[in-house]
């Protein structure tokens, strides 16, 4: 193990690494050894970051799009360059198994190339001002703006990559961005951090402060020289920043409970693989994690016995071993927390049919059967390896219990009957729908975002870009 002062991390405010006077001792999940020791900002330290933002606001919007974009391509080649010292970074301090991290390097890579690639793309256009009585022998046209300070707040499930979909789109349309880390993965953007800067990210452009939510996130959501807030987390959090944020432009990102219709004239076997991936790829610790299965009755039984069979057949154990498939929650508090679920679950008359127990702070891969819509673990987000699959009788019926849940993030329908794809299209009430996949799909150009208690705005680069700018209207009078 290291000394503690090779531990010991700094913020990063106005180009430079600054220490502070508290820290706290960040552990591994897996191991419960310590790590790093992380800075705890105090409110001065965020009124600096929010302030060097603030004076590197006019730099980055006066920063010509052929060099934003130079920036992040930089950025992309030294992650490139770096890439396995990424994924280690994201296994050791997420539990993250090394495999997967891999997994979340490279789409990060791939976020950043988008981002450089929409730098280049910001436009407006132009409107037919004679379209209306009055309007004639005038030209009209808008462009596009950069908001301002962006306040950044990400979680831990994808420490990378869901920090490239809020610094990327900044970066690319001219924002300088103050990012707080969640508090189990600050060594993710603090890597960023140093790749950014060695990229040439000007001073002040990104500052990453660590500390409480408390102290660091409330200045970002009321201090007025921060003009938008963009968040991934859970619903109540993402309420909380609604209301204190005022007029700021929000991007929430919140919770799901991602449901899978699977109809009766589908081949289970092609779709097992994909179900055992939605459910339990990174513990399940996914906003898109697949949590409900409804099977229609004629393949109920055969579905749940193949998908018990290969969900038995996953590795688990330490993050850092290339065979490892599942490791441990983010934190002993989640272990106890879906330990009461599954038993209040069994106790509501459903069946536990993988899984189920506890090993440290690894909870092994879950099935649960017949599970009551008002259980816990089917109307509230289980963020763990946890799926329940139900029986039903109609896609009619299917629909409704889908759609009879607090969130509406994805939803996913197995079908070869094109008219039960359009209806399922358009009568769930979801930010996605994904016909013949799983509703844990997702590319990182894509418009991604939910309704209901998942949130508003929408994700994916050039949908973050237009969360990001002010649209600007310029109308010249010729007459």
């Amino acid at each position: 193990m290291s000394s503690c002062t090779e531990l010991r991390k700094k913020l990063f405010i106005r180009g430079e690494w600054i220490a502070t006077k508290e820290y706290t001792k960040l552990t591994s999940p897996y191991t419960n050894e310590v790590i790093a020791e992380i800075p705890f900002a105090t409110e001065e330290e965020v009124d600096y970051a929010i302030d060097s933002a603030f004076q590197a606001r006019t730099i980055m919007a006066q920063m010509p799009a052929h060099q934003r974009a130079l920036i992040l391509e930089r950025l992309v080649q030294l992650f490139e360059e770096r890439a396995e010292e990424a994924a280690s970074i994201i296994a050791l301090e997420a539990a993250k198994p090394i495999t997967t991290a891999k997994g979340e390097v490279a789409r990060t890579i791939q976020t950043y190339k988008f981002a450089a690639e929409e730098a280049k793309r910001i436009h407006g256009e132009t409107l037919p001002l004679d379209a209306a009585p009055g309007g004639e022998r005038r030209v009209a046209y808008t462009t596009r703006e950069p908001i301002g300070v962006v306040g950044a707040i990400t979680p831990f499930n994808f420490p990378m990559n869901l920090v490239a979909h809020k610094i990327g789109p900044a970066i690319a349309s001219g924002n300088p961005v103050v990012l707080k880390p969640a508090s189990q993965t600050p060594l993710s953007s603090l890597f960023l951090a140093e790749l950014l800067h060695e990229a040439g990210l000007p001073d002040g452009a990104l500052n990453v402060v660590t500390g409480s939510g408390r102290i660091v996130g409330d200045k970002l959501v009321t201090d007025p020289r921060v003009s938008m807030i963009t968040f991934t987390g859970s619903p109540e959090v993402g309420i909380g920043i609604r209301n204190k944020a005022g007029l700021k432009r929000v991007t929430l990102e919140l919770g799901s409970n991602a449901a899978l219709i699977i109809d009766k004239d589908v081949n289970i076997d092609k779709v097992i693989p994909r179900c055992v991936i939605g459910a339990f790829s990174n513990q399940g610790q996914v906003c898109i994690s697949l949590q409900r299965v409804y099977v229609h009755e004629d393949i109920y039984k055969d579905f749940y016995e193949k998908f018990v069979l290969a969900t038995e057949k996953l590795k688990v154990g330490d993050p850092l071993d290339p065979e490892t498939d599942i490791s441990a929650l983010i934190s002993p508090n989640d272990i106890q927390r879906t330990l009461q679920w599954i038993e209040e679950a069994k106790n509501g008359g459903a069946k536990v049919a993988a899984g189920g127990k506890a090993e440290g702070n690894i909870l092994y891969p879950t099935i649960i059967l017949n599970a009551n819509p008002h259980l816990k673990v089917s109307c509230q987000e289980v963020f763990a390896p946890i799926v329940v699959v139900n029986k039903v009788q109609s896609i009619e019926e299917a629909i409704e219990l889908v759609n009879f849940s607090r969130f509406g993030l994805q939803a996913g329908i197995y079908t070869n009957n094109v008219h039960t794809a359009f209806d399922a299209a358009e009568q769930l009430h979801v930010g996605g729908v994904l016909i013949n996949d799983i509703p844990t799909f997702r590319v990182d150009h894509m418009p991604y975002g939910g309704v209901k208690e998942s949130g508003f705005g929408r994700e994916g680069i050039k949908y973050a870009i237009e969360e990001m700018t002010e649209l600007k209207l310029v109308i010249i009078n010729r007459n």
